[in-house]
């Protein structure tokens, strides 16, 4: 027998003896989202249930996201939902058929959380405060009798004639007849998302696909040009990528409307990686910002392949022809004013200078006395300001992991280990990443109520 000191979701701490012979018990690694939901579930369906939390309290994760506001979930139908995973989302049918995001709003609602949809279906707390979030999963968690224990770091998960008996700490064994491993990603290490689940996976031998960080900044080649623009905010540009160097890009090729993952209709032409309507930013080591972010998985995945780059058009409501007649009459009608005054009218302020630089024209010369060829330089920089990408930020700087336990070794209907029996997985463990807008959360809340669903029958023999 072993002694360990457990805190319960009630706070209440208490010194308890475990046995390492196998019990009734479900034990969740890991209280993120997909863990706090798998412990609530697996407790209701009359389980015994232990979270175990590596960190001083579960869901730091969910107190950061969306702004610290949480962005639980998105107001899409099904069909649509699915397309922002890519080819994985086919794996989470099963699971949203089961619980979606009524069902999960439900819940929210049963534990104090009324909810609110915004601009493009992200659907938030009305308090926008994510903290409401965590506490109404606290809540759930003491109702049901889970037991919490913190800053308990697993070993490893214990396997003995082929099935799980348990797992393994520095404070002592847990036993248990089913494990559910929901330790999240390696982003965000200072959550407790550290990659620790891919470490207990692999020992169990599950193929754990390449990790690559998604929702990330993107670091340019031209480090000096970004950095000259550095803070400024664009809104209503398009940003495209190409599989090419930032001279080869051919700016008549730029699409007229979005395309990539999640986007019904045809798929991106080659060299065009996806493109993309939005806001964005420039920063010292390159671009950052939501539409920045939704496409920087597939431009990580395409420097594989090769260069890449991408054009931004500053001006997507006019078309070349209509931006170069709108540049003449600019320039015609304020032909006193100097070239660096008339594209103040068409810039931020902060990347005046650096266009002065690049069109190769002087901030002096007047108006009038700028060519048609300066002009046309000058339409190629609004119409695709070009960078050719180095990479992406670390992985740690991700808000979201790619990668993860191959889903062909998951069944997508139970959540359960095809290798092991007794195993079970949520969340962002798994090789399944979204854009932003509430689907990473849903994914996660919906594994874990699945998981946490047959964890619970598996022990209880229902």
């Amino acid at each position: 027998m072993n002694s360990i000191t457990m805190t319960t979701s009630s706070g209440k701490r208490r010194l308890v003896s475990v046995s390492i012979m196998n019990s009734k018990r479900v034990i969740v690694i890991g209280g993120g989202a997909s863990g706090l939901m798998a412990a609530g579930r697996a407790a209701e369906q009359g389980a015994e249930v232990t979270l175990l939390e590596k960190m001083d309290r579960p869901g730091k994760k969910i107190l950061i996201s969306g702004n610290m506001r949480c962005n639980v979930t998105n107001q899409k139908e099904l069909d649509d939902f699915l397309l922002m995973y890519g080819e994985n989302g086919r794996f989470l049918h099963g699971a949203f058929h089961r619980f979606f995001r009524e069902d999960l709003l439900a819940l929210l609602k049963r534990y104090g959380v009324e909810t609110k949809t915004e601009r493009g279906g992200r659907i938030f707390p009305v308090s926008d405060d994510a903290a409401d979030v965590l506490r109404a999963f606290e809540r759930y968690l003491a109702e049901y009798g889970v037991k919490l224990v913190r800053k308990v770091r697993v070993d490893d998960i214990r396997v003995e004639q082929g099935r799980t008996v348990g797992i393994s700490t520095a404070q002592g064994e847990f036993p248990a007849e089913a494990v559910i491993l929901a330790a999240g990603g390696a982003s965000f290490p200072a959550t407790g998302s550290s990659g620790d689940g891919y470490r207990l996976a692999a020992a169990l031998g599950h193929t754990v696909t390449r990790l690559r960080p998604a929702l990330v900044p993107l670091i340019a080649e031209e480090r000096d040009l970004p950095a000259s623009m550095q803070g400024v905010s664009l809104r209503n540009v398009r940003l495209t990528a190409f599989q090419s160097r930032a001279a080869d890009i051919d700016p008549a090729s730029v699409p007229s409307e979005d395309t990539g993952r999640g986007i019904p209709g045809k798929r991106p032409r080659f060299p065009v990686i996806e493109s993309r309507l939005g806001e964005m930013m420039m920063t010292h080591f390159g671009i950052g910002g939501p539409v920045v972010l939704r496409m920087s998985l597939a431009i990580v995945d395409a420097l594989d392949h090769g260069p890449v780059s991408v054009a931004i058009d500053l001006k997507p409501g006019l078309t070349v022809p209509q931006l170069r007649s709108r540049l003449q009459r600019d320039f015609d009608q304020f032909g006193k004013r100097t070239y660096a005054n008339i594209i103040k009218g068409l810039l931020p302020l902060k990347m005046v200078e650096p266009f002065n630089q690049m069109s190769g024209v002087s901030p002096e010369t007047p108006g009038n006395q700028v060519n048609a060829e300066s002009r046309e330089r000058l339409l190629l920089l609004l119409k695709a300001l070009r960078f050719n990408i180095k990479g992406a930020l670390p992985l740690a700087a991700a808000m979201v992991t790619a990668g993860g336990v191959s889903l062909k070794e998951i069944d997508p209907r139970t959540m359960a280990s095809r290798l092991v029996p007794g195993l079970f997985f949520c969340g962002e463990v798994m090789d399944i990443d979204a854009d932003t807008g509430g689907y990473n959360l849903q994914a996660a809340f919906s594994t874990g109520y699945v998981a946490g669903e047959h964890a619970a029958l598996l022990v209880t023999g229902g």
